[in-house]
């Protein structure tokens, strides 16, 4: 298959999504398939970790500075859209799978559509992860208004949709995604995150540490940790390491002392070997967040033999992974965490059985057979436009049509296209 993965910022490598869509990539190329990513460019530095073929777009600052700062704060940029780049980029492409549902993606669905090209779509974004880091996550019409701009948007014209966890799906189906099929895929884990003899450091010899990574942002909760970790009766033996970057780092640094922690947190950015090193070397890993469309960091702890202990959040689909009551803590509530920390602080026993047991588990999320998933999400959606069952074809949008007439209108003034592709031809 000849593939286009798009995403605004697959150059950075600072959030999940980013991570799934490279890894993807890497792994569908040493099957034998053609992948290309459209995204921003990728620094002149950092070329050298890109193993596939790579289209880089322009960043578009937006043009309330204020708003910029936000979404770049939370390692998000958006991209110019260049129908020309796009157009060269996906015009011999057997399929094009779409990240996230902005504006870049809307042009690839719709020059995709005029040129025959398959369309998928993912649903790594969800309405939880904006309204969130609003502090309006648990607010329904906000989310429901997004819910419903994303359908109308984008996804009544992308049939086939991966969804990183079954909750996610249920949660589509809820919000009225009729037209759609969802794919429950996992985003799969790593075989890199595996148990391994970890050292540690000299300093944290005497210590229970307990680990939390990703995103250090408001939604992930990383709060939490320091609150429960401060309130708990064995708070002098306790470390706390939080593994990411982002827009709390400084809030978390003063919540150690605000909260006051015997032993400061560890916050710092891990790259990959560090992490495995410090996963496997964790006595306890808190996956705090309350809205997580499947939570990867944590998958990659289980993998590494660690014992989660995870919010039981509606809106985050982690806890499906949890394999004992004792490995729940409810979701905002600081005492219920601190209560779980320290039962396992004195239950060894315990949490050397659980460790097993997630250890085992944690093999049916293996990321090659996630790979094999994906193969099979993919050919359907190509052979589901071959014999006119994707939704273009179903359900025309005279919308669409006007936009892809001015978009190829312009690339045939600019000597980028002959004529016409038969869909936009007027009868």
């Amino acid at each position: 298959m000849k593939i286009v993965f798009v995403l605004e910022n697959a150059n950075r490598q600072n959030n999940g999504t980013t991570v799934t869509c490279l890894r993807f990539a890497s792994e569908l190329r040493k099957r034998g398939h053609q992948v290309t990513i459209l995204g921003q460019k990728i620094p002149d530095d950092e070329t050298s970790h890109y193993w596939v073929d790579y289209a880089g777009l322009d960043h578009y600052p937006l043009p309330i500075p204020l708003f910029e700062k936000i979404i770049q704060n939370e390692g998000f940029n958006f991209v110019v859209v260049d129908d020309a780049t796009i157009y060269n980029t996906i015009k011999d492409a057997d399929v094009v799978h779409l990240f996230l549902p902005f504006k870049l993606s809307k042009h690839c669905q719709m020059i995709a559509d005029s040129l025959g090209v398959a369309v998928t779509g993912a649903y790594h974004m969800s309405p939880y992860n904006i309204t969130g880091v609003l502090h309006m996550g648990h607010h329904r019409f906000p989310n429901w208004l997004i819910y419903r701009s994303f359908r109308n948007y984008l996804f009544n014209h992308v049939k086939n949709i991966h969804c990183p966890s079954q909750m996610v799906a249920d949660d589509l189906k809820a919000e009225h995604y009729d037209r759609n099929h969802m794919w429950a895929i996992s985003n799969g884990i790593n075989g890199y995150f595996h148990p391994v003899e970890a050292e540690r450091p000299a300093e944290l010899k005497d210590k229970f540490i307990v680990t939390m990574s990703g995103r250090l942002s408001a939604e992930k909760r990383q709060d939490l940790i320091l609150r429960a970790v401060g309130a708990s009766k064995y708070n002098d033996k306790i470390q706390v390491i939080l593994c990411g970057q982002g827009p709390a780092k400084a809030r978390y640094e003063q919540d150690s002392v605000l909260y006051r922690l015997k032993n400061p947190a560890i916050i710092k950015f891990c790259r990959a070997e560090e992490l495995r090193e410090t996963l496997n070397y964790t006595d306890l890993y808190v996956h705090a967040s309350d809205f997580e469309t499947e939570g990867i960091s944590c998958m990659e702890a289980l993998a590494c033999g660690a014992v989660p202990v995870i919010s039981d959040s509606k809106y985050c689909a982690t806890k499906g992974f949890s394999l004992s009551p004792e490995c729940i803590f409810k979701h905002g509530k600081y005492k219920s965490l601190r209560d779980q920390i320290d039962f396992f602080y004195e239950h060894p026993d315990v949490r050397k059985e659980l460790s097993a047991q997630y250890l085992e588990y944690s093999k049916q999320f293996a990321l090659q057979s996630q790979v094999d998933k994906m193969e099979e999400f993919l050919n359907t959606a190509i052979e589901e436009k071959k014999n006119g069952q994707d939704l273009p074809t179903l359900y025309p949008s005279k919308k669409d049509l006007r936009k892809e007439r001015k978009i190829f209108k312009k690339l045939i003034e600019k000597g980028i296209v002959s004529e016409m592709p038969e869909r936009l031809r007027k009868k």
